[in-house]
């Protein structure tokens, strides 16, 4: 990812260096919804402040971990406190040096889809499931977690079923003709005068969720759920 195309990190960064002083909005768009923002506070939350599903997550990882997407490195934090190791990587070089200037220790720049090594506890929290992109791309991550997940080893992963959205004000639920799955929704940032790139990102609802890992020899059991249609999920071989 370029430095010059990369809000999200742009931000996370000039948070960090401004001490947590007020920076420039961080814009999401997408043709589906009206023009949101990402608060910044949600990416630098400490462990109290976390919904449920996040602490509970956090109390349930075990051995050598892996924080993918880490962006600020606030889970990877939490956890170097509780004593586990821990290693975080985002595909973002600005937010990995948000992350190293902040104190995770090991922080790297990386795509998950090419990395090596093996892991008993893989961290995907704030709907980090979402770069798998799309239903289709599913065995092609199924197939990494056979390469990194150690024998006996857990995926953590919260997302939602965003079903709801599509509802009327009768409460039937019309999705919209795209030809993919509703989840799947095309995202675009920016901050300050940094656009970056149209990307896909996803949410998944859980019984989908359990189909799609059982056919790649995967089991899924919700441990969790929240008030507004998220969960918490774990991923065993």
């Amino acid at each position: 990812m370029k430095y010059e195309n990369d809000p999200m990190g742009r931000a996370i960064l000039d948070h960090v260096k401004r001490q947590g002083g007020e920076v420039d909005r961080l814009r999401v768009f997408s043709p589906m919804f009206e023009e949101d923002e990402m608060p910044m506070q949600t990416l630098f939350r400490q462990y109290n402040d976390m919904p449920e599903i996040e602490r509970m997550a956090l109390d349930m990882v075990e051995g050598k971990t892996l924080d993918v997407g880490a962006g600020s490195g606030c889970h990877s934090l939490i956890l170097q406190q509780m004593g586990v190791d821990v290693t975080a990587i985002d595909i973002s070089p600005l937010a990995v040096e948000a992350m190293k200037l902040r104190g995770v220790k090991k922080a790297f720049v990386q795509d998950f889809f090419s990395l090596e090594g093996c892991f008993d506890t893989i961290l995907m929290m704030m709907n980090g499931i979402g770069i798998v992109g799309s239903l289709e791309r599913l065995p092609v991550f199924f197939r990494q977690l056979d390469r990194i997940l150690a024998p006996g080893g857990q995926l953590l992963c919260d997302s939602s079923d965003i079903s709801y959205v599509f509802e009327d004000e009768n409460g039937m639920v019309e999705y919209p003709d795209t030809g993919h799955y509703y989840g799947e929704l095309n995202y675009r940032m920016q901050y300050k005068d940094i656009i970056g790139e149209p990307f896909t990102w996803y949410y998944i609802d859980a019984d989908t969720l359990k189909q799609k890992a059982e056919k790649n020899g995967y089991d899924v059991k919700v441990v969790a759920e929240g008030d507004h249609y998220e969960y918490l999920a774990k991923i065993t071989k």
